[in-house]
């Protein structure tokens, strides 16, 4: 069994010592609800210790400063319809697992952006929402712009960046290139070195012009879809590298015991407000036969 504290010793030693005295009070004036409530106070303070049983590294994981960002730009235009926001999806699931300790963003766009999952390293949530995207049906064909959301890829990279300034930031562009539209595509302006891999991933045959303008703006590599190919087998082997370090990379086979310990506080907390409300009832009926 390891300790994996989730705060600092001092403040649980301190936490503790209040604990050792509100037993001592309970201890003196015999009241149950006291002792049940310094008795889930014991276990709350265990489960902030977090024991673990098994290996040290198998603890729930958290991405680090180093793991990289990932922005997914999905074109939810009709010209997505059908089969190619179909396979748009699998994609996204594929790059979930290509890189399993990444931070994702989603911003998904017609003829305007939406944010529709800010950056976020948990990927379990992430991959229902995934798998329900569907093209924009508000949207008009000749609407679409491929630069959509240009705008708020920029300010979410220039976030990132801040926040994570070690990270890597990857862009995965995934659209029809808006063949049909009659506006031009707004330019992809982003700051200078925020984008370190990723691809345009082009799906159908009529936007390929402005999907590999897109490319260029973005300074990644574009790759028009085969249908009856997975995406691993198409992007570069030099994205691998902009995965999570292989130190983060441990299975989680071990077993954290602190839901256990608070499971037990709150059912024991539970008892000591059933006291505490027996208590007072009783004080009430001997006032009340006092008061006769």
């Amino acid at each position: 069994m390891t300790l994996q504290p989730a705060l600092p010793i001092w403040l649980l030693i301190a936490a503790g010592v209040l604990v050792i005295t509100a037993t001592a009070i309970g201890l003196l004036r015999r009241r149950a609800a006291i002792a049940l409530l310094v008795m889930a106070a014991v276990l709350l303070l265990g489960a902030l210790v977090r024991p673990v049983i098994g290996s040290e590294q198998a603890v729930t994981r958290v991405a680090g400063d180093r793991d990289p960002n990932i922005f997914v730009v999905v074109d939810r235009s009709p010209d997505m319809a059908g089969a190619s926001i179909m396979q748009a999806r699998s994609d996204i699931a594929a790059l979930i697992d290509r890189y399993p300790g990444a931070r994702f963003a989603v911003i998904g766009f017609a003829a305007r952006p939406s944010l529709d999952w800010p950056l976020s390293a948990d990927t379990w949530s992430l991959r229902p929402l995934a798998a329900a995207i569907g093209p924009d049906e508000t949207a008009a064909v000749d609407s679409a712009n491929a630069g959509a959301a240009a705008t708020v890829l920029r300010y979410q990279l220039i976030g990132a960046t801040q926040q994570f300034p070690r990270a890597r930031n990857m862009v995965f562009y995934l659209g029809a290139g808006a063949p049909e539209s009659e506006l031009p595509p707004r330019e992809f302006a982003l700051p200078d070195n925020s984008v370190d891999g990723g691809a345009v991933l082009g799906y159908g045959n009529a936007g390929v012009s402005t999907l590999q303008t897109v490319a260029d703006q973005l300074g990644v590599p574009y790759l028009p879809r085969d249908p009856d190919s997975a995406l691993e087998d198409q992007l570069d082997a030099d994205d691998v590298t902009a995965g999570e370090p292989v130190a983060t990379r441990q299975a989680a086979s071990g077993f954290e015991l602190y839901w256990v310990l608070s499971g037990a506080a709150a059912v024991l907390l539970l008892f000591a407000l059933y006291q505490a409300l027996r208590e007072l009832r009783r004080t009430r009926l001997d006032r009340v036969e006092v008061s006769r």
